[in-house]
């Protein structure tokens, strides 16, 4: 008699062959982020599959990568607009751009102290500001950041607070991964940041897969 049922063998290969495909394709896209190259470090335990509907990634990378990912991305934003800045990521985050005065453009430049929220926001919190030789005050020059200098949806300028947050969940992304920071350490320049990967993004039905297990 026949057995209609597919032998284990060619089973755990199709399981075999589709977790080396996730893999791929989480590696390419991590790169495509420009987080890489990464630095050495032990890789994070991975959740269960059955006990989530997506997987978090820990990766690390440092000031220099990532003032480079950052410039591109405001270079990108500002393109076609009549204003320039960019961010220097030294002991802490330095912003350095021009603001118009009195139908004019004067120097800007801000220092800023990183805090990492529990949720992964960052919070960018004002040290020193100057505006060309104007003595202006601090809450005001905030103001004109806020009014004249275009920034991404996802970034608020608090001129009241003299600060900027930084919301990574409301980052688009077209992966739909979502973003937040494990750990900011300018001084050391150990920076980390998580990465959740749902598996519907890349077209994984984890109930079909344990119905087909099953």
């Amino acid at each position: 008699m026949k057995n209609n049922q597919p032998p284990k063998r060619n089973k755990w290969k199709r399981w075999f062959l589709g977790l080396l495909t996730l893999n791929l394709i989480v590696m390419l896209t991590i790169t495509g982020l420009v987080f890489a190259p990464i630095s050495k470090s032990d890789p994070p335990p991975v959740s269960k599959v059955d006990t989530s509907s997506s997987s978090e990634f820990v990766v690390r990378t440092t000031k220099k990568n990532l003032n480079e990912l950052v410039n591109a991305y405001l270079e990108n934003l500002l393109d076609g607009t009549q204003h320039q800045y960019s961010i220097s990521l030294e002991e802490d985050v330095h912003l350095i751009g021009e603001l118009p005065v009195f139908s004019t453009t004067v120097p800007l430049s801000v220092h800023l102290e990183p805090l990492v929220q529990e949720n992964g926001d960052v919070i960018l919190e004002q040290k020193s500001i100057s505006i060309g030789l104007l003595e202006l005050p601090n809450k005001k020059i905030m103001e004109y950041i806020d009014k004249y200098l275009p920034m991404p949806d996802w970034v608020t300028v608090n001129a009241k607070e003299e600060e900027i947050y930084v919301s990574m969940a409301e980052m688009d992304i077209k992966s739909n991964f979502k973003v937040s920071v494990e750990h900011f350490d300018l001084d050391a320049n150990d920076l980390a940041f998580r990465i959740n990967v749902p598996y519907q993004t890349l077209g994984i039905d984890l109930m079909k897969s344990k119905k087909s297990k099953d």
